[in-house]
């Protein structure tokens, strides 16, 4: 019965801690001024090729300075990675490396199309990329947490039963 209370508890606040994350994750991708969300771009920006904008990061880091190049690259990764690894807490059927990729993409490319539509950013395949691959990590670092619960689980019944046997 407690291990019961204690996934229904883990549950409830991993909605909480997604809901939180969703809506922080709106706000920095249009509406936060320090990225210039505030303003629409007054057209269309849009980058089709894939690792384009990756390479341009990683070829001019020093001319965009490391803080841009940085974001970029690593923040759309870091961005991603609480969902991949909230949403495997919220229901069984996501614990599956392939859903969290999946899910991962189909919220990235509705991201991507919405800040195109509304000209708030611009919608970026590589970006998709980076997001997926963000997902991807929080998935593998819900898992490291899962075993490690796991195992810190397993030693304290291992205690509770020597200590019956005194």
């Amino acid at each position: 019965m407690k291990t019961r209370i204690k996934t229904a508890t883990i549950r409830r606040v991993g909605w909480v801690l997604f809901l939180v994350y969703l809506a922080g994750l709106v706000y920095f991708m249009f509406f936060a001024e320090s990225l210039g969300r505030t303003e629409s771009s007054g057209g269309y920006r849009y980058n089709l090729e894939p690792f384009l904008e990756i390479r341009r990061c990683i070829l001019y880091w020093d001319v965009l300075g490391p803080l841009n190049a940085g974001l970029n690259l690593f923040g759309n990764v870091a961005a991603f990675m609480p969902f991949g690894f909230i949403l495997p807490m919220l229901r069984l059927s996501n614990r599956r490396w392939y859903v969290i990729v999946l899910w991962s993409f189909l919220c990235s490319l509705s991201i991507e199309t919405l800040q195109l539509v509304s000209m708030r950013g611009s919608f970026d395949v590589d970006d998709l990329m980076l997001n997926t691959l963000g997902g991807f990590l929080g998935y593998l670092c819900f898992l490291a947490a899962a075993s490690l619960r796991r195992r810190l689980h397993e030693v304290q019944e291992e205690i509770r039963r020597l200590k019956l046997h005194d």
